[in-house]
């Protein structure tokens, strides 16, 4: 069983979402702070991400943002984390994450946030790591998305187990609680 010290969490740069969704990216850096898991995350100041670095950095925690040279010209890194990596492209960035993370959380997002998630579990599904998976899929946000990944296991495009090498939770508080039983 891993002992969680870091969290990487993946979720919107988007500046346009409701904020409802910002909330849950607050939610998600306060309880990483609480618990004294750093905080990684795709390195930009806007939308969910921001939000949640700066929740987590004002709770006291340590926030490790990653992002790619392509996004920095754009002033899109977050200038006031506890380490900030500048990293040549995405796919740089992502095996970064994964390397220093413990677990995954999904908040909502778009393609971004869906390709992460979609390699994560491809890594885990290829053996690359068995580390924690965790959708969170308040406000139903995920639904249309697990009811894809379950056809995809009905007609035989995937594994029926691939759907199960993660867990879907209603909220970041639920993840908090799952977390904590893997420490």
């Amino acid at each position: 069983m891993p002992n969680i010290k870091s969290l990487c969490v993946f979720c919107a740069s988007s500046a346009f979402v409701e904020e409802k969704y910002r909330n849950l990216g607050v939610e998600m850096g306060e309880i990483c702070a609480k618990n004294g898991w750093r905080l990684i995350y795709g390195g930009a100041r806007g939308g969910i991400m921001g939000a949640m670095a700066d929740a987590a950095l004002a709770s006291g925690g340590e926030v490790e943002g990653i992002i790619p040279e392509i996004l920095g010209p754009q002033e899109r890194a977050h200038a006031g984390l506890t380490r900030l990596h500048i990293v040549p492209d995405m796919h740089t960035r992502q095996k970064k994450m994964a390397d220093l993370a413990d677990g995954f959380v999904v908040l909502p997002g778009g393609i971004g946030t869906l390709a992460e998630f979609f390699e994560i579990i491809t890594w885990k599904s290829i053996g690359l790591h068995q580390k924690p998976v965790v959708i969170i899929n308040t406000y139903g946000f995920w639904d249309d998305l697990l009811q894809m990944i379950e056809k995809c296991g009905r007609e035989r495009f995937m594994h029926k187990e691939s759907a199960q090498m993660y867990d879907v939770l209603p909220t970041p508080e639920a993840a908090q609680n799952f977390f904590k039983s893997k420490t």
